[in-house]
């Protein structure tokens, strides 16, 4: 879907260009007008004020009408706006977070459940809106949708899981390339495009599963 952005100047434009159109076309049409009979032969000229009225209604209808439709395209365009922002920064951060957490366990340091609920929730939070827009879509796998809990030997192991989930869904070619798809590669776009969905779900479910985790093993405050 394309969206354009329309201006005040313009939109102030396109409304006095309609105008001055019909102005000229009232005059065009009085200028072509057949000639009636002579003054003070046949009957008197019906004047109505009211059908003067009523075109004008009509004419102002068909400018508010024109304004509306342009405020409700500029909305839209700010909202995509917004949405690519919005886009970008949960990628981004996703990523941060993720190297974060790499980093603690390449340093082999001790598991800080605090901070791993902390990290895990915001990579849940982000993914879960990236979802917002991506609409991923996987077979229905009843062991996915019903995980057994972790358990606190497993945590490294899952950790790492997520780490290597995010680096295959950041790095599928279906985000980095989907706006230069040539149409022989689209059943390879397509592919790409289910395992970043594959991927983007498995980092919600994971991610949630180890926030639930460290948040029972937390250190009591």
């Amino acid at each position: 879907m394309k969206f354009r952005m329309i201006s005040v100047n313009h939109l102030a434009g396109c409304v006095a260009a309609g105008v001055f159109s019909l102005c000229v076309a009232g005059s065009t049409l009085a200028q072509r007008a057949p000639a009636g009979p002579p003054a003070g032969a046949g009957p008197p000229p019906n004047n109505n004020p009211n059908l003067d009225d009523r075109q004008r209604q009509v004419d102002e209808t068909r400018l508010r009408s024109a304004e509306m439709d342009v405020g409700a395209e500029g909305a839209n365009q700010k909202r995509l706006q917004a949405a690519i922002v919005n886009m970008k920064e949960d990628f981004r951060r996703i990523q941060v977070v993720r190297n974060d957490i790499a980093r603690n366990l390449v340093a082999r340091k001790p598991l800080d459940y605090n901070l791993i609920a902390v990290q895990t929730a915001e990579i849940n939070k982000r993914a879960n809106r990236l979802n917002v827009y991506m609409l991923a879509r996987a077979p229905e796998d009843k062991e996915q949708n019903n995980p057994s809990e972790l358990k606190s030997e497993e945590m490294i192991d899952a950790l790492v899981k997520l780490c290597k989930l995010i680096d295959g869904f950041t790095e599928n070619p279906a985000l980095k390339n989907a706006a230069t798809v040539e149409a022989k590669e689209i059943e390879k776009a397509k592919e790409d495009k289910a395992k970043a969905d594959r991927d983007l779900l498995a980092i919600m479910k994971l991610s949630e599963s180890i926030q639930r985790k460290s948040d029972s093993l937390k250190a009591p405050k």
